[in-house]
């Protein structure tokens, strides 16, 4: 049996619209959330307005991968006995983060900033197993930024576009190394019809998913 299942993307994927939707779908799911949920103590004190410089800026790699890491240990640990785990944003979606975050703040390649978080998280696979889905907004860089900034209602613009694209090519770098176990792209892709493909691609992957029709819910459509 799977006991989790993450969705993953870059901002304005949509991963945690669909998340609230398949935990709405069927009472074998249980929404965990993103990982800051389960230790909020923690991210508490970094959060508010100077978030952003901590993240890019005051913290260490070593600092935001741990905290990264650790937080999705306890959130793996939430999970209810005989219940399958939904994350938003899973281990390779954490990955990615602080592969990407680590080459703009140390100024490294994908490559150096990789070898890097890997030998801070000290594995290179999820522990727990977990089935990866990632949702992208095109599988070209640039229009995938392009998609996600529009949804977003403003420009990214300075460092936090700069990691955005960092991220995009990580991501899509994973996708094309087939660590996900399937990728759900395209613009057109509405939010039902996401639903609907997400719950056959479970289905094919023997997580057995009640079909139901949802109506559409506030968020952005991958």
């Amino acid at each position: 049996m799977t006991d989790f299942i993450s969705l993953n993307g870059p901002d304005n994927s949509g991963k945690s619209t669909q998340v609230r939707m398949l935990a709405d779908s069927w009472h074998g799911f249980h929404d965990l959330g993103p990982v800051h949920r389960h230790d909020p103590a923690t991210w508490a004190r970094v959060s508010g307005p100077g978030y952003g410089t901590w993240w890019f800026t005051t913290s260490t790699t070593a600092e935001l991968t741990r905290m990264l890491f650790s937080s999705h240990a306890a959130r793996a640990r939430a999970r209810p006995p005989g219940k399958i785990g939904l994350l938003d944003r899973g281990w390779y979606m954490l990955l990615a983060t602080a592969v990407a975050t680590c080459t703009v703040k140390e100024s490294l390649t994908v490559e150096a900033a990789w070898t890097r978080v890997l030998a801070l998280v000290d594995t290179d696979e999820p522990r727990p197993p977990e089935l990866s889905i990632l949702l992208l907004p095109a599988l070209d860089l640039e229009q995938s930024i392009g998609i996600a900034q529009q949804r977003e209602g403003r420009p990214w613009a300075g460092v936090y576009l700069d990691y955005q694209r960092r991220l995009h090519r990580v991501l899509l770098h994973m996708a094309h190394q087939g660590v996900f176990a399937e990728v759900v792209s395209g613009q057109t892709h509405g939010i039902d019809a996401t639903h609907a493909f997400l719950s056959r691609v479970l289905t094919a992957h023997d997580v057995s998913v009640p079909s139901i029709n949802h109506p559409a819910k506030n968020g952005c459509s991958p």
